[in-house]
């Protein structure tokens, strides 16, 4: 005796299984309690890197002002000898041609002269139009 077999085609396609409201609380609890945990990790990270970003700002700042403290030393060196009594002595000397006075040819720059430059004259209330 032979047997036969034959395939009958189901189609599930429109069935749905029911899903119990405990199950779809709980996937609710855990969907919230992971989306919060992310948010943590992200806020943690987010921090982390602004954190190193400030760290670089920093650095680039004290470099800047280490910079900026050897120009002012600097300039404090150049005003120290464009100020020096030897080097004015010489630019006076050698390209003004100043010399340095003589005794008995030199006169008091405070004399009396007998110009007189201007007169002071008191202004009352009847003077002013």
């Amino acid at each position: 005796m032979t047997e036969y077999f034959t395939v009958k085609r189901i189609d599930n396609s429109r069935l749905s299984r029911p899903v119990a409201a405990s199950e779809l609380q709980d996937f609710r609890r855990r969907l919230l309690v992971g989306a919060a945990v992310a948010t943590l990790l992200l806020s943690y990270a987010w921090q982390h890197f602004e954190c190193i970003q400030i760290r670089y700002q920093l650095e680039q700042l004290a470099s800047a002002r280490a910079q900026a403290a050897e120009l002012n030393q600097q300039l404090h060196l150049e005003i120290a000898t464009l100020r020096s009594p030897m080097r004015v002595d010489a630019i006076a000397r050698n390209q003004l041609g100043l010399t340095v006075p003589v005794s008995g040819f030199s006169a008091p720059a405070n004399a009396a002269s007998d110009g007189v430059l201007a007169d002071a004259r008191p202004v009352g209330p009847s003077d002013r139009p």
